[in-house]
């Protein structure tokens, strides 16, 4: 399926109405820390993670983990559960493996938050290839843009119960 791209303006997260989420925080705005959904710290960052970040835990991504999101606004809580609204995603490709990210937030993401929210993608695609690079693993890395939420969720799979997820290498 074609990706939706498109350069972000003043309408970027207008482009369609919100659809609704319950997103799950697994890393708090500001964290060193990275946890996966099972809270088992998967690594240190050495950057603080600039937005709250975590998963829709009925959804797998494209990567066969949770969907990933984040969520705009003031830090949440490590664990917190919270129905939010999705306006749009960032693709981000790593090893070659696309995977998308639900922007989240209770109000329409100005302009400056979807263009603050790509180029943080953007700067992560980079320090990813470097990573790679230094650990020998093949593959494209990039920000490939914004997207509505509606085609990240339809290319998310429902989560069946009791459906065992891989673990991603990082």
């Amino acid at each position: 399926m074609p990706h939706p791209r498109f350069t972000p303006s003043p309408d970027a997260a207008a482009a369609e109405p919100p659809i609704e989420v319950e997103v799950v925080i697994e890393v708090p705005r500001g964290s060193f820390l990275k946890r996966g959904a099972t809270g088992r710290i998967d690594f240190v960052s050495p950057l603080p993670c600039p937005y709250n970040y975590g998963s829709v835990p009925d959804r797998l991504g494209l990567e066969g983990d949770l969907l990933d999101a984040l969520v705009l606004g003031p830090r949440l809580r490590y664990g917190a559960r919270l129905r939010t609204r999705a306006w749009g995603a960032v693709t981000l490709t790593d090893r070659g493996q696309s995977d998308d990210k639900l922007v989240c937030c209770e109000h329409r993401p100005s302009a400056a938050e979807v263009r603050a929210v790509l180029r943080f993608f953007g700067f992560y695609a980079r320090c990813k290839a470097l990573l790679n690079l230094c650990r020998r693993r093949p593959g494209r890395n990039g920000c490939d843009g914004w997207c509505p939420a509606s085609f990240a969720l339809a290319r998310a799979r429902p989560l069946a119960g009791g459906a065992v997820r891989r673990p991603i290498p990082f």
